[in-house]
């Protein structure tokens, strides 16, 4: 059971759901810490060097849906 989850689900361009990915992916480059944007607030998360990563698309009838999840241990939980 999930100590904290968080879900934003909202609708986006295109053009805007390219530039949350860009912005996502930048903050992953550029070190251990990512500001994760929901809704109103931003919440801090650490992310470690090497993180697993599962991307799956799935086509049902006439809805397409992808989902791209990292994981990784929490601090003081690495393995």
């Amino acid at each position: 059971m999930s100590t904290l989850e968080v879900t934003r689900e909202e609708l986006l361009t295109r053009e805007e759901a390219a530039r949350r990915l860009s912005t996502l992916a930048a903050a992953l480059a550029d070190g251990e810490k990512v500001l994760v944007p929901l809704g109103g607030s931003t919440v801090k998360v650490h992310v470690p060097d090497h993180v697993r990563c599962e991307i799956e698309l799935e086509v049902d009838g006439d809805e397409i849906e992808m989902e791209v999840e990292l994981k990784w241990a929490a601090p003081g939980h690495e393995d």
